[in-house]
């Protein structure tokens, strides 16, 4: 386990409050990483898109394990903050592998870890979970392990019956270990209201135009708020934006104008020569 791990950890898990939640944007590589943490980010997380993204796939399980791995080491070496690293469901097929997984993630230097249930029947990620926790411990490592739930992000379910069925699979997962439950596609205060109100762990939610602030979302009884690939997504939109404008009009300067000066880019890595 590296030092960033076990220095990170104690840390990571205190930023978890109401009080001040843990605001996360979400990073896909080292400068990313970097810029952020250069704005004043108490921890990283990463996108498991925008990570998918950048290295030529497609989000969803569809990057190996190994590429996810050296994606998430890099991004940890690059800062001094703790990083929360998303796994998507595990990168394995089975518990054993999705332990195995965790330790690899703790040898990267991560705080902790994201990891999905998807469509998955939530006995599965439950035994996932179970498997992390394990990971962790025989490691010795204080691992946040955040669990995802999918029901209202996928419309799982029936309507009528979506909270009660979150909430059970919130339970179940912080009954296998879970420290964190992430909720994302919900944005009406009544009903993150309801759900911090029923978690005896913290509650995470995803927020962006629409959503209510930083501070709202933490009088509701959220603890951490994420970003997810919402960076990553309007970075893209800049790059396509000037190309167009290149190859469109020919011009480039309405695009470019607010572009980081490149010694101040190069100077977030200089510092760690």
């Amino acid at each position: 386990m590296t030092s960033n791990a076990s220095h990170g950890s104690a840390l990571f898990r205190s930023l978890h409050t109401p009080a001040r939640p843990l605001a996360l944007a979400n990073a896909w590589d080292a400068a990313s990483a970097r810029i952020v943490e250069a704005a004043g980010a108490p921890a990283i997380a990463t996108t498991s898109a925008g990570v998918a993204w950048s290295l030529g796939a497609p989000d969803g399980d569809r990057v190996s394990r190994d590429l996810a791995l050296e994606a998430i080491g890099r991004i940890a070496a690059a800062v001094a903050v703790p990083v929360s690293a998303d796994i998507e469901g595990g990168h394995g097929r089975s518990p054993e592998e999705v332990a195995d997984t965790a330790a690899r993630v703790l040898e990267a230097g991560a705080a902790g870890v994201n990891i999905e249930d998807g469509a998955r029947p939530p006995g599965v990620l439950a035994a996932r979970l179970e498997a992390v926790r394990a990971a962790a411990s025989r490691a010795g490592a204080d691992l946040f392990v955040n669990a995802r739930v999918d029901t209202y992000l996928l419309g799982l379910g029936d309507p009528e019956t979506r909270l009660r069925d979150t909430l059970a699979r919130a339970r179940a997962y912080a009954d296998a270990g879970a420290d964190g439950v992430f909720v994302p596609g919900v944005t009406d205060p009544g009903l993150i209201r309801s759900l911090a109100d029923a978690l005896t762990v913290p509650l995470n939610v995803m927020a962006g135009p629409g959503a209510p602030s930083v501070p709202e979302l933490g009088a509701l009884g959220v603890a951490r708020v994420s970003l997810g690939p919402a960076l990553a997504q309007s970075a893209y939109a800049v790059v396509r934006q000037a190309a167009r404008e290149l190859y469109g009009e020919g011009t480039y300067a309405p695009s470019l104008r607010r572009a980081l000066d490149y010694s101040e880019v190069n100077g977030l890595f200089a510092a760690s020569e």
